[in-house]
């Protein structure tokens, strides 16, 4: 079933790639230039169509996001893409058409600045909103974000690069708390240790890249040299995520995050079982499940898996949200992290 899935969607893509190849064939080949006529504007309607319209809808049903949003969204970057891909001296006609494409970007663009600012505007009552809340800065930012400001995907984005600078330089002085409804998953891992070689590594690839490119490009120096600087802040950042966010249980919700990379929020009304049977727990998982498990040398197998009654959000990195009916979770203190779980799960 999953195969026949897989091969229906692989036909948009075939689809796609034969409609951009024909296109590419007709304007840019000298075989394809001798068969356009002497009047080439029908032909090129033809293939603004394909470009604008025909190509963004198979490439959204390629990849299951076929709504009005993004059909709108693709359309305008096709006929962007069209003012580029078309020479210009068979686009002269339409040229107006292609404007539009601009027009709508350039309003998208617009209002997400206009977003950004609303963000920066409701900041001040979004940290005093983050000091009285009882939950981890993890949680309670992005929390107040979405109470005070709709989500939208750039302020997502926003959101987690403040939180990892956040971590990376304003949470040193802080100290990780438990309780006995805390669990930590990193401690008998070497996550931790990985982590720090990864930063040491880039530290080493940035000094290499810096010298062997600052004399043959310049530009290409800084922008790897900006890329590397940002990948070890974000591990410091990961790191420290990591050590001051355990798994937190209340009376009402589940909190679980592995650093910068995964967080969760789970209501217990939302969980349908708790499976710790070992058979299945050794198995390869399906790709609805996100694993909550700090990757060691060796391989690891979780310690419970939630199912849960119907697909819940998961915020992954750079803010990016996707939904998962499992949840796979390993920790230090396995025995006690059961005992609580069901209390918790049964009262509820």
């Amino acid at each position: 079933m999953v195969f026949k899935r897989t091969s229906s969607r692989n036909v948009f893509l075939i689809l796609l790639l034969l409609v951009l190849s024909a296109n590419y064939t007709l304007y840019h080949t000298t075989s394809g230039i001798q068969v356009l006529p002497d009047q080439p504007n029908l032909v090129v309607i033809a293939s603004m169509i394909d470009l604008a319209l025909i190509s963004p809808i198979l490439f959204l049903m390629w990849k299951r996001k076929l709504n009005w949003k993004n059909l709108i969204l693709g359309i305008a970057g096709g006929l962007i893409y069209v003012s580029f891909f078309i020479p210009k001296e068979y686009l002269a006609p339409f040229k107006a058409v292609t404007w539009i494409g601009f027009a709508v970007e350039g309003g998208l663009l617009l209002l997400e600045i206009l977003v950004l600012v609303s963000l920066f505007k409701y900041l001040p009552a979004i940290v005093r909103s983050v000091k009285k809340s009882p939950l981890p800065v993890l949680y309670s930012f992005s929390n107040a974000v979405e109470n005070q400001v709709k989500s939208y995907p750039i302020i997502r984005i926003i959101c987690s690069e403040m939180l990892m600078f956040y971590y990376a330089f304003a949470a040193w002085r802080k100290k990780p708390q438990y309780d006995t409804n805390m669990f930590t998953l990193h401690q008998k891992s070497s996550l931790m240790a990985i982590r720090v070689m990864l930063i040491h590594a880039t530290v080493i690839e940035m000094a290499g890249l810096h010298w062997l490119f600052h004399e043959k490009s310049m530009i290409l120096s800084i922008v790897l040299l900006v890329i590397n600087i940002y990948t070890a802040f974000f591990f410091v950042g990961d790191i420290q995520a990591v050590r001051l966010n355990p798994l937190v249980m209340t009376e009402e919700k589940l909190y679980i995050s592995l650093g910068l990379l995964k967080r969760m929020e789970i209501k217990w009304s939302e969980v349908e079982e708790i499976i710790d049977e070992p058979q299945y727990l050794i198995q390869k998982q399906s790709k609805d499940t996100i694993e909550f498990m700090a990757r060691d040398f060796e391989e690891a197998h979780p310690d419970v898996i939630l199912k849960l009654k119907q697909p819940a959000e998961a915020t992954l990195i750079m803010g990016i949200k996707k939904e998962y009916l499992q949840v796979a979770i390993k920790v230090d203190d396995p025995n006690q992290f059961k005992e609580v779980l069901r209390k918790k799960y049964e009262l509820n």
